[in-house]
């Protein structure tokens, strides 16, 4: 069971409000998953970045949670970049005044962090790393592009069975202003509600 917080936030989020066109973009992730609960297979997608710090993680977590909260079992999310920085820590911050527990694991330049939805499941690890990086699948897996730059600066994704582009507006513009908390804030819930869509229309 999801923590209330974090239900109360999914129960909040409004898939009606998701546009025609974007359905269409989102519809080779419904077909991929479709297909994979179907042949009762286990089902990895991994979410692309540039940097592996912002989208892709806010992406991977909603993922693995809207799984959870439609019990299709068997998903396993992921998140790397065309480069490693770091998951920038507003966006745990963002996570936790959404309902989740955000445990910093290590205090480098590129922080662990273990991020819990539910008390009896697994903590998602989050940090930041390449797409290619020994942490993620190297096959029978999704690879969901997160973010425009990368989509055009990664041409190949070795060992993907199918390659989606997802993008969404970076929250970093909002860095160091007076709207980033609400920008973060927005986007997280921006990919919390397709992601609702997604797993409830399979």
């Amino acid at each position: 069971m999801l923590f209330t917080d974090i239900a109360s936030t999914i129960a909040g989020l409004d898939t009606t409000t998701i546009t025609a066109d974007r359905k269409v973009v989102l519809q080779p992730l419904i077909d991929f998953i479709k297909a994979k609960v179907k042949a009762k297979a286990i089902i990895r997608l991994n979410f692309i970045c540039t940097h592996n710090s912002r989208r892709s993680h806010l992406s991977q977590i909603w993922a693995q949670t809207m799984a959870t909260h439609h019990n299709i079992s068997n998903v396993f999310s992921y998140s790397g970049g065309t480069e490693a920085t770091a998951m920038f820590p507003k966006v745990g911050e963002t996570l936790k005044t959404q309902g989740f527990q955000v445990l910093k694991l290590s205090e480098d330049q590129n922080p662990v962090y273990g991020i819990k939805f539910a008390a009896n499941e697994a903590a998602i690890i989050a940090f930041s790393k390449q797409f290619s990086d020994a942490f993620n699948p190297k096959s029978a897996f999704a690879a969901i592009m997160t973010c425009a730059s990368a989509d055009k600066g990664c041409p190949m994704v070795f060992g993907c069975e199918a390659r989606i582009p997802i993008t969404y507006e970076d929250p970093k513009k909002s860095d160091g202003t007076p709207l980033q908390t609400e920008t973060y804030f927005n986007r997280s819930l921006e990919i919390a509600t397709e992601m609702k869509y997604v797993f409830s229309n399979l």
